[in-house]
């Protein structure tokens, strides 16, 4: 080496530009980010074929990558109000500014900065490698900078930096450090009575990841069966679930793969049953789910009707998801028929049916778990819009069903405007007995002062289905 001092103005040894390395998992997580937000996809159905298209393309993708890419995902959809504000606080100008791949890139490194255990500088890293794989040299120094800045401090201290005080705001509050908009924070609230107690527990609820739970659909399929598969566990309340402890996939399980069971969270399989045991006047022939789509709730009440001889009519309004439902009661036992109807307009004549069931199109706030992406797609004007829907599907239930037969009405939303204002309203048009649902399902806690049911992801486990059980009254 030279002794000789480097000369003013002389130029640095060119460095070889170096390609960026490519993570599949990352970038994986890169794409299902951005078919949400470009085209309002669902993780769940965005995902999967991604994950296989990375192990098609590159040797070595095992589960455990399709893991990291599938946490990745998941966890930025379900914190991404807190990312939003932490990246806030670091830029230099407001987040609608900053392109929507740059600010998907970002929730990523945010994620694995602030809400994983991935050291802070190697999160850094691999970030901006991504970065430079999807957006480029230049914009990947931009993001850099903003990780680095967000590096600065842990995830406890940045909520105390954004977050305003409980007793000051204390939706705001809430909605920051558990990762809601503010207006699902104060549904949800509503719904669960007014105070503190509950409150936050339901909100972590809703950032947890489910278990996966399977249903043993009756004559086809048993628990016995199901819980032989590894790290399966028994359901908690429904005498027909198996829960996978590992969250493992349900493809791989050979009842699941040939149609003799189903991946059913337990809320559902809860609903199908209170309304099959329901007491009812007279005979229990006909049954009918007038809002079937995708099917699951169909098969097992498909089941539970042969059990008795009883047949179900199955009614879905969308034909893609009609076809769904006839996959899901392809082979079930007894009796069954899918019809493509809308449910407003029923082709059906009045008191017909012994048991009706409709779990009405809604926001979606009870499976947030599962769909991380509806709280912030979600508007409050939106609840406007499934209003006169959800309430002319109840009515033409209760048109449906003969004197002394009884209607399910259920959604998987606790919102009160979508629950018992939806009940009470249709109750005034249409006089119904109101029936206390509680005891139909044995051994489930805290179910409130009824006569409905309203099912909680902190308190049983389960999305946050909702359920009212009417019998229309034998001189109507």
């Amino acid at each position: 080496m030279s002794d000789q001092p480097r000369r003013a103005g002389a130029r640095r040894p060119h460095k070889p530009y170096r390609r960026p390395r490519r993570d599949p998992a990352r970038i994986a997580a890169f794409e299902a980010l951005r078919a949400v937000d470009e085209r309002d996809a669902y993780a769940n159905l965005v995902l999967p074929p991604l994950l296989r298209k990375a192990k098609e393309d590159n040797e070595g993708f095992d589960d455990r990558d399709a893991a990291f890419a599938t946490e990745l995902v998941y966890g930025t959809l379900r914190r991404q109000g807190t990312y939003d504000a932490v990246i806030a606080a670091c830029v230099d100008r407001p987040l609608r500014e900053v392109d929507p791949p740059v600010l998907d890139v970002l929730s990523l490194g945010a994620h694995q900065l602030l809400g994983t255990r991935i050291p802070g500088h190697a999160a850094v890293s691999a970030t901006v490698e991504l970065a430079r794989c999807v957006l480029g040299d230049g914009r990947a120094k931009f993001v850099n900078a903003v990780l680095r800045r967000i590096a600065a401090h842990d995830l406890d201290e940045w909520l105390k930096r954004i977050a305003p005080p409980y007793d000051k705001d204390p939706e705001e509050h809430l909605g920051l450090v558990h990762s809601h908009p503010r207006w699902v924070v104060s549904a949800l609230w509503d719904a669960l009575g007014g105070g503190r107690a509950g409150i936050e527990e339901l909100l972590e609820a809703d950032n947890s990841r489910p278990e996966v739970t399977l249903v043993a659909r009756p004559g086809r399929a048993t628990t016995d069966e199901l819980l032989t598969e590894r790290d399966a566990e028994p359901g908690r309340w429904s005498p027909f679930a198996v829960r996978l402890a590992d969250g493992g996939d349900p493809g791989n399980v050979p009842a699941v793969a040939e149609g003799r069971a189903g991946v059913q969270d337990e809320g559902s399989q809860l609903v199908a049953l209170a309304l099959a045991n329901a007491p009812l006047t007279g005979p229990d022939a006909r049954w009918l789910d007038g809002c079937a789509g995708p099917g699951g709730k169909a098969a097992l009440l498909a089941a539970l009707a042969a059990e008795r001889g009883a047949a179900l009519i199955a009614s879905e309004r969308q034909p893609h998801r009609a076809r769904l439902v006839e996959r899901a009661l392809a082979g079930a036992p007894g009796r069954h028929q899918v019809v493509t109807a809308d449910g407003t307009r029923p082709a059906w004549r009045p008191a017909t049916f012994d048991r009706v069931l409709v779990d009405v199109p809604c926001t979606g706030l009870g499976a947030l778990r599962r769909r991380p992406e509806a709280r912030w797609r979600r508007r409050p004007e939106d609840l406007e819009g499934f209003a006169p829907l959800q309430r002319a599907l109840l009515l033409q239930a209760l048109r449906a069903v003969r004197p002394g037969g009884v209607v399910g009405y259920a959604t998987c939303s606790p919102h009160l405007a979508e629950t018992q204002a939806v009940v009470r309203d249709v109750l005034r048009e249409q006089p119904a007995e109101w029936i206390d649902a509680r005891p139909l399902l044995p051994g489930v806690p805290e179910l409130g002062e009824g006569p409905d049911i309203q099912l909680w992801p902190h308190l049983h486990g389960t999305d946050a289905m909702y359920l009212a059980l009417l019998r229309r009254p034998l001189d109507t």
